[in-house]
């Protein structure tokens, strides 16, 4: 995959997907949909790479 997202991008999934994690932990029911999104962004998170930047070839990531 080809690496896109910057390091700001970066932290800022990351703190998303813990708060979207801890939410859906806590509060349940129909929250797990934010459960889902946040292991999303911390996977792309941690692999620097978001899918759906790639077709619009937006990339944060400093040259």
């Amino acid at each position: 995959m080809v690496k896109n997202m910057g390091g700001i991008d970066r932290v800022v999934r990351t703190i998303l997907a813990i708060a979207f994690i801890i939410t859906a932990a806590v509060l349940g029911s129909w929250f797990w949909i934010l459960g889902v999104l946040g292991v999303v962004f911390l996977v792309t998170s941690l692999t620097s790479s978001c899918p759906l930047y790639m077709p619009f070839g937006i990339s944060t990531r400093p040259r």
